[in-house]
C-alpha cells in the first residue's frame, strides 16, 4: 500500500458512445490495486448506454451535452477531481492492476516531475493485421523515445492537478480526437515543465484499425495538425514520431517513388528508386526487426508497405499543412 502521504490519484476517462471496449476499460479499472481516490467518467453524449453502465459499477459519471470532444471533457472532469494527480485514460484501453502503484513510483522517485506519461503493450487487443501494426508501431515508437519526455499523451498520461490548472488544461478548441494532449505537452516544456515517459506503465489499446480509419487518423488527426503545431511553435523536437530517421524516411520515401514513377520513362531512375528503398530498409531495420522478432518474419514483410504509405502520407500532411497554416487554416480545430 501506498503511505499514507503520497499524493492522491483522481482518474478521468471520456466517453462517447463507448460501446463494449468501454466496459472492458472499467472492468479494468475496478481492478486497480491500489485503488485511485476516484474515478471520473465524463459522458460527452452518447446514446449507447455507456453512462448508466458505469454508474451502476459504482462511478462517478459527469455528463455533456456532447459530442465537444475530448479536450473539453478532460477539463470538466479535471475542474471537478479531487485528487493531486490527474490521471486520464482513453475509453477504448484496459489498464495492469498495478497501474496507480508504477504512476506513484514515479512520481514519488523524481518530485520535480509534472507529468508521466506511458504507451500501449505489445498484445493489442484486436487480432487483424492493421490493429496489430498500428499499435505495436506505437509500443515500439515509445518504447524506444527519451525517457525525458517531450510531449505528453491523453490516452495514458498523470498530470499534477495544479499544474494542469495552471496551464489551463487542454486546449478547447481541438473538437475531435486529435492532438490536443501533444499541445498541452508543448506548451508544458515551454513553460519549463519536466514530462517522463515511464515505459513501465502501459496500456492495451483495443481498438480495431482498419484502412481508412487508419489513414483518415494518420492524416487529417495527427500529422497535419501536428505540422501546424510545430509551425506555431517554431519547434521540432527529436524524439518519438519526430526523430530524424522519420524525417530522412519521409524523404527517401518521396525519392524512391518519384524515381520509380520516373523510370517508366528513363529505366536508368530505377536504380535510385533501388538505392533509396534499400537505404529506407536499412534505416528502419530495428523497427522491422522488432516486428520478425513479434509477430515473425511474414508480418514483418506485410508491414513494409504499410510503413513506406505511412511516410509518404506524413510527407504529404506536412506539405499540405504547411499551405493550411499560411493561410490561416486549421485542420482539426474550430473555425
Amino acid at each position: 500500500m501506498p503511505p499514507s502521504n503520497a499524493p492522491k490519484i483522481s482518474i478521468i476517462v471520456p466517453v462517447y458512445n463507448g460501446g463494449e471496449k468501454f466496459r472492458q476499460c472499467l472492468s479494468s479499472l475496478a481492478k486497480l490495486n491500489p485503488a485511485p481516490l476516484e474515478i471520473i467518467i465524463v459522458a460527452d453524449g452518447g446514446s449507447d448506454g455507456s453512462a448508466p453502465f458505469a454508474e451502476k459499477m459504482g462511478m462517478r459519471v459527469l455528463r455533456l451535452a456532447g459530442p465537444s470532444g475530448p479536450a473539453k471533457a478532460r477539463n470538466y472532469g479535471a475542474r471537478r477531481a479531487q485528487g493531486d494527480i490527474l490521471y486520464f485514460l482513453d475509453a477504448d484501453v484496459t489498464v495492469e492492476p498495478a497501474a496507480i502503484q508504477k504512476l506513484l513510483a514515479a512520481f514519488q522517485r523524481d518530485p520535480a516531475l509534472a507529468a508521466v506519461m506511458g504507451s500501449y503493450d505489445d498484445a493489442p487487443g484486436e487480432a487483424n493485421f492493421l490493429s496489430q501494426y498500428r499499435n505495436l508501431l506505437h509500443h515500439y515508437v515509445h518504447q524506444t523515445g527519451h525517457e525525458e519526455a517531450s510531449t505528453f499523451w491523453g490516452a495514458c498520461g498523470a498530470i499534477r492537478r495544479e499544474i494542469f490548472l495552471e496551464m489551463d488544461g487542454f486546449d478547447e478548441n481541438y473538437r475531435q480526437p486529435c492532438i490536443e494532449d501533444v499541445e498541452l505537452g508543448y506548451r508544458l516544456k515551454k513553460a519549463g515543465y519536466r514530462i517522463r515517459l515511464e515505459k513501465a506503465l502501459r496500456v492495451k489499446h483495443l481498438k480495431r484499425w482498419e484502412a481508412l480509419s487508419m489513414l483518415k487518423t494518420d492524416f487529417f488527426q495527427r500529422a497535419l495538425p501536428w505540422t501546424e503545431l510545430i509551425l506555431r511553435d517554431r519547434h521540432m523536437v527529436n524524439d518519438l514520431n519526430l526523430k530524424p530517421s522519420s524525417r530522412i524516411s519521409v524523404l527517401l520515401s518521396f525519392g524512391s517513388l518519384g524515381s520509380g514513377i520516373w523510370g517508366i520513362w528513363r529505366p536508368a531512375a530505377f536504380v535510385f528508386a533501388a538505392v533509396g528503398i534499400i537505404i529506407l530498409f536499412a534505416l528502419n531495420a530495428p523497427l522491422y526487426r522488432f516486428f520478425r522478432q513479434q509477430r515473425g518474419f511474414g508480418f514483418m514483410l506485410r508491414v513494409l508497405p504499410w510503413h513506406g504509405l505511412y511516410f509518404l502520407s506524413s510527407g504529404l500532411a506536412f506539405i499540405v499543412g504547411v499551405m493550411r497554416f499560411y493561410t490561416a487554416k486549421s485542420s482539426c480545430r474550430k473555425r
